[in-house]
């Protein structure tokens, strides 16, 4: 594996603090610096997600059947966020902007929810990845 899965979960970790960030500065910048972030957060969001298409790529036949879902999960979230940048470029009335933001701040803070999920899920996988690497290394000693 080219990074330890502790330095995987620190990168993780350091992804999570940016869009907390990012957030907190949003809440209080112009509407042309909230889509300049918008732009850069889309591109490191497409950036890691070719990452981990690579990343899958190279790991072979078994682990590529177990990622498909994920990668087909990852794929509709791109669309579903591309869909709703589309959504938003409309001219909305100001009652109709404010429902539309109330609803976007609650698919965030589902999308907060699963990443919380996924982290969970990462840590258990972690951790049976070392436990496994411990059995095997004890199988192994003479």
């Amino acid at each position: 594996m080219a990074k330890r899965l502790s330095q995987l979960l620190a990168d993780l970790s350091v992804r999570a603090k940016s869009a907390e960030d990012a957030v907190a500065a949003a809440e209080n910048e112009a509407h042309g610096k909230i889509e300049t972030r918008k732009e850069q957060a889309r591109a490191a969001a497409a950036k890691a997600t070719e990452k981990v298409n690579q990343e899958i790529k190279s790991v072979g036949d078994t682990a590529v059947r177990n990622w498909t879902a994920v990668r087909a999960k990852v794929a509709a979230d791109i669309d579903s966020l591309n869909a709703g940048v589309a959504r938003a470029k409309h001219d909305l009335d100001t009652r109709q902007a404010e429902h539309h933001a109330e609803r976007l701040e609650r698919e965030a803070a589902i999308a907060i929810d699963y990443a919380i999920a996924s982290v969970e899920q990462a840590k258990l996988a972690v951790l049976d990845a070392v436990s496994s690497r411990a059995e095997a290394e004890r199988a192994n000693a003479p």
